[in-house]
């Protein structure tokens, strides 16, 4: 069965990857359909918006010819990063007690 990711979820997940160290678009897409759903189309915007509201920063860098786009994170996005990361751990026990009962630990 498949869960819809919603923004908030997605964004915690995109910043939660960067976190890890710099990488580009085509990369992050690859980390993350490893355990979402996700397109390139879906995730372009998501960067875009992140970008604008100061929790990543872009650069450049020659690769085959070409620039290959680069998304490193910044300390908003650090902080942002923890917030989630509190957040989920919270909203994952209740969701845990609610879904598997009895059976959650």
């Amino acid at each position: 069965m498949v869960f819809q990711v919603g923004a908030t979820l997605l964004d915690a997940c995109v910043l939660s990857v960067v976190n890890g160290g710099a990488t580009y678009g085509y990369a992050l897409t690859q980390t993350l359909k490893e355990s979402l759903e996700i397109s390139e189309s879906t995730l372009y915007p998501v960067l875009r918006r992140l970008q604008k509201e100061a929790y990543l920063t872009t650069y450049d860098e020659p690769y085959q010819g070409r620039n290959r786009r680069y998304y490193s994170i910044t300390p908003q996005g650090r902080e942002k990063v923890d917030e989630y990361k509190t957040g989920w751990k919270e909203f994952r026990g209740r969701v845990d007690g609610l879904i598997l009962g009895g059976e959650a630990s």
